[in-house]
């Protein structure tokens, strides 16, 4: 080999820098382990957030101390290498910005009724539909009736897109300048959540814009609270600033409103029609979900003296306003201050007064919450004075008295708007209210005239983490448009920790049985294959820690199988040498060509499977990518190491003459003088293939697939318990509250899987809280005793019971993955059979690979869907499931490239060979290699799915099944469709006599 001082010098590099990269994982998982030991030695397991908080400490206070080599533990846990959700906990959503949002909000909100309808036409085409929704929208608009004109003053000529849009403008002149709005709306929501998120104190937190679909991808590894996370990513942070209208000018409108109404309700006999609605603000929120107020109390009835002034409380609230009332009575007065009748008795200078509530506090003296009343001072546009926009900085604070409030800071023109408003309060003697999402949390006076430098604050009942987290979200501003939480992904610590424990373990195993395997097989040449193997797996980890990218448990599956394609590197070349050998050749001679006759099979059987990774990595998601990612690099470094390193190795021991044979004693002669008819048997091999495929498709048809939720969407939950459960019973219940569940066994029989579609279609973190509020109650039985909600939810790190993990993807994104995935397997199939043609040169060639894949890709849907309702496992259809279909078209490929390699040296070698003693002749030389590369990935997988975690056990057992048959149709499948449509080589195969000969 050349140039070995060049490759030597590399490699010794390359794996100091790869130490180097994993010294920041080493360093830092040590000073948590201190941290865990500090915190555990200063409280017990019945104390989880104090010893949460003393971890924290702890580690605050060494986060700038040299730990080694001048590297400190705030600098190591920035490099150190990513761990995903599945390995570290922590929640992973994909959030939905509504187009639909941003586009009303360009139109100010119209009315007009075109415009409305293709909003409404565009939702609905969006349930069966690839394009954005803005695409739709366009859709939509341009099949309503009519000449409807985007550029009209009603819809989008108006003043916000003045300059940009002109009355003038065709419809097709109009849509790129909507879509360049939309984008800029959607890049504004996107720097807003980081902003957000940055300052929420994860380590390693991933933002993505996936595609110009409005949609964004957060991950946040490590993230414990998973409601807070949720409040902060959806909330609105709607704040507003609005003059109060003074209690005297609208006292007199509520005492002659209850007179009103006091007649109004005397000539009912039913007050169904008054208070049907009550439960609903101007805006159609509700009122106590807003408030947590309980359910309206509609026995009221119209003989009732005064409708509103009975109702007056004789306690003030903290907050005061006009007057205060209990909770449970909001909901009534909204509905009666709403009424026609009530409003018109409205002075015209109060004609645009809107009403809203503080936020509700608890008072010791009723034994209730209570609220207070307040009239907000509006006008015809009912938009405020002065709005969150101006806040450049918000901070947690304490008021005078000492309570946790949220002090802020205007800009410029903000700080003019509010000196005026301030001043005008002072002068007139009013208040000025502090609306934050529509509830008033303070309504301060000015006592000492105009307040300069735009410093303001909140204060309400907050606890220092709700502080900290509406200070983050008012500095880093609303978002332009409603943002909902369409897939979701939350993994609890202990589940986590158990992944990383599994995964550890059976790579470990799987890893010494391959190294004692190739030192059994091919001996000292073995021992070599495995240093090779070990500088591999170090630059695997080396690269994915440099280059930040996240290990997941599919991607140590990737990692796991990259071993087995690296030993296949060896074996090629190994089994090369040995034949070298066999023909009399010298060591030296049979070491050369060896290695060089083994390049070529060893590249098209990596690049083969290197694309169907790359496809994977392009259409897949989360953990998929993980997959993809150490697949690709493990390829990459795989080819390094086998043609390199292992060339130092060999090259090295026997430069003075010491013989190597690439065997031991026992495996010498083993697949020696093979003579089988491969060829002959093709028709015997075609009515089994037939067989399995014709069953396959029947059970596709009838069966059907376990389609999981990455497909159907719905919810998933993984919920562990203190004993052992009845899967079946527990379903039952389930589906008396839900009207439809399914629960299953998922590891041990104290831990069981639970998917369901209720409110699947509906958005928002209060349905996500309504579910689990439901799966809590139904579960209650079986849960340990006392369980509260709270603790069912609550990721802790030695959490033994209760919600391990939740997963939800809404119908919308699940249509999309099942597309995405559908062209994924269609491309991976499209971009070999093009590789294949263009460097074989022969189109049967890629008729063989692709129908053997057609073939294996079949018997293993076939497989799953004959076994999925017994299998003591999961066997769902989902993105792994696609990841494991892509690793079994590639790893077919691999093994069906290798021979069609070899036979097209065989065509070069043996110009004289008949056709069938040709390919025969090919397939018995590649044999060894093949049984022994499908052999020890096997073992490999084996391991992983006796050892590994629970959520890639499908995911394995489909790429055994897919090897075990891959293997299979190599040698009788795609080689002999490759023989049956080939016309000639030298000799006419129609000819009888040679067809005659084969069969025999």
């Amino acid at each position: 080999m050349q140039n070995k001082g060049l490759v030597t010098v590399f490699a010794i590099l390359f794996g100091l820098v790869s130490l180097y990269q994993l010294s920041f994982t080493f360093i830092a998982n040590k000073v948590e382990d201190r941290a865990k030991e500090f915190a555990t030695s200063k409280f017990d397991a019945s104390q989880p957030a104090e010893r949460a908080a003393a971890e924290a400490q702890y580690l605050d206070s060494v986060a700038t101390q040299t730990q080694f080599l001048g590297i400190d533990y705030k600098t190591a846990k920035e490099k150190e290498l990513n761990k995903g959700l599945d390995l570290k906990g922590g929640i992973n959503v994909i959030l939905q910005v509504s187009v639909k949002d941003i586009l009303a909000g360009l139109a100010n909100n119209t009315k007009d009724p075109a415009f409305n309808q293709a909003l409404a036409d565009a939702t609905e085409l969006q349930k069966n539909s690839q394009s954005t929704y803005l695409e739709s929208f366009f859709e939509a608009f341009e099949a309503l009736p009519g000449e409807n004109r985007l550029a009209s003053a009603d819809i989008f000529f108006n003043k916000s897109l003045e300059g940009q849009i002109e009355s003038n403008m065709t419809n097709d002149q109009v849509k790129p300048v909507i879509a360049r709005k939309i984008d800029e709306s959607i890049a504004s929501a996107f720097e807003v959540l980081r902003k957000r998120i940055d300052k929420f104190g994860v380590t390693q937190p991933n933002l993505q814009r996936l595609g110009s679909s409005g949609r964004i991808l957060v991950e946040l590894p490590g993230a414990k609270d998973v409601e807070r996370v949720k409040k902060l990513l959806q909330s609105t942070a709607q704040l507003e600033f609005w003059e109060v209208v003074k209690e005297e000018e609208i006292s007199s409108f509520i005492v002659e409103a209850d007179t009103k109404l006091k007649e109004l309700l005397a000539g009912k006999k039913d007050t169904t029609s008054v208070v049907a609605d009550s439960t609903k603000t101007q805006d159609g929120d509700d009122i106590e979900e807003l408030l947590g107020g309980e359910e309206v109390d509609e026995t009221a009835t119209a003989e009732e003296t005064n409708p509103i002034l009975s109702r007056v409380l004789p306690v003030r609230a903290s907050n005061p306003g006009i007057a205060s009332f209990f909770i449970k009575d909001t909901a009534v007065i909204n509905s009666y201050l709403r009424m026609p009748e009530v409003r018109s008795m409205l002075s015209n200078d109060l004609r645009n007064t809107q009403f809203l509530w503080s936020i509700p506090e608890f008072s010791d003296a009723l034994g209730e919450e209570i609220t207070s009343l307040y009239a907000i001072k509006g006008n015809k546009e009912m938009t405020p004075q002065l709005s969150g926009g101006v806040i450049v900085d918000a901070q947690q604070s304490y008021n005078q008295a000492g309570r946790v409030s949220v002090t802020m800071q205007m800009n410029g023109t903000g700080a003019k708007i509010w000196e005026d408003m301030t001043e005008y309060a002072y002068q007139n003697g009013t208040q000025i209210a502090v609306v934050l999402d529509n509830i008033v949390y303070s309504a301060p006076g000015v006592s000492s005239g105009k307040i300069s430098g735009g410093r303001s604050e909140i204060t309400g009942d907050y606890t220092i983490a709700e502080a900290q987290d509406l200070a983050n979200v008012l500095r880093a501003g609303k978002l332009p448009a409603s943002a909902d939480i369409i897939q979701a992904e939350v993994v609890g610590p202990t589940l986590g920790q158990e992944a990383i424990n599994s995964g550890v373990l059976s790579f470990m195993i799987a890893l010494v049985i391959v190294l004692l395997w190739m030192i059994f097989y091919y001996g000292k040449a073995g021992a070599f294959a495995d240093v090779a193997l070990a500088v591999n797996i170090l630059f695997i980890f080396g690269i994915l820690a440099g280059l930040g990218a996240v290990l997941t448990l599919p991607g140590i599956a990737g990692i796991v199988l990259t071993i087995g394609m690296s030993v296949d590197a060896n074996v090629l070349i190994f089994e090369r040498i040995r034949e070298e050998l066999d023909k009399g050749k010298s060591q030296r001679d049979s070491i050369n060509d060896g290695f060089s006759n083994a390049l070529s099979s060893i590249l098209d059987a990596n690049i083969t499977t290197g694309l169907t990774g790359l496809i994977l990595l392009i259409f897949g998601t989360g953990p998929i990518q993980g997959f993809a990612t150490t697949l690709l690099i493990g390829i990459c470094t795989s080819l390094f190491t086998a043609i390199f390193i292992t060339r130092l190795f060999i090259d090295s021991y026997t430069k003075n003459g010491k013989p190597l044979t690439c065997s031991t004693g026992l495996t010498k002669n083993l697949f020696k003088n093979v003579n089988i008819n491969f060829l002959g048997k093709r028709k015997m091999a075609f009515i089994i293939s037939g067989i399995l495929i014709a069953i396959s498709l029947g059970s596709l048809f009838t069966n059907g697939l376990n389609q999981g939720i990455d497909f159907v969407g719905g919810r998933t939950y993984t919920v562990r318990f203190d004993k052992d459960v009845n899967a079946l019973e527990i379903q039952n219940d389930l589906i008396a509250a839900f009207g439809s569940a399914e629960a299953k066994t998922y590891g041990g029989n104290n831990q069981l899987k639970i998917s369901t579609k209720y409110k699947v279609d509906q958005t928002g973190s209060d349905v996500d809280v309504e579910v689990e509020k439901m799966l809590h109650e139904a579960l209650q039985p079986n849960l340990p005793a006392g369980m509260t909600y709270e603790a069912f939810i609550a990721d802790d790190d030695a959490k033994t019971a209760g919600r391990m993990e939740y997963y939800k993807v809404s119908p919308t994104i699940a249509d999309d993955i099942k597309k995405s995935s559908f062209w994924a397997v269609l491309g991976s199939l499209v971009v070999v059979f093009l590789y294949i043609l263009l460097r074989f040169r022969r189109w049967q060639f890629s008729l063989g690979a692709v129908a053997a894949v057609f073939h294996d890709v079949l018997i293993v849907l076939g497989v799953f869907s004959l076994t999925y309702k017994f299998m003591p496992f999961s066997m769902e259809i989902d993105q792994s499931f696609i990841a494991a279909i892509l690793t079994v078209i590639g790893y077919s490929l691999n093994d069906t490239v290798v021979v069609f390699d070899r036979i097209r040296e065989f065509f070069n070698e043996h110009t004289t060979w008949k056709m069938p003693k040709l390919i025969n002749g090919a397939l018995n030389s590649t044999l060894s290699r093949t049984l022994n590369t499908s052999l020890t990935t096997l073992l490999v997988l084996l391991c992983m799915f006796i050892f590994g975690a629970e959520s890639i056990r499908g995911l394995l057992f489909a790429i055994m099944v897919g090897i075990i048959v891959g293997t299979y149709s190599s040698l009788f499948i795609a080689t002999p469709i490759f023989y049956d449509t080939v016309r000639k080589r030298g000799i006419d195969l129609s000819d009888k006599k040679e067809e005659a000969e084969t069969e025999k």
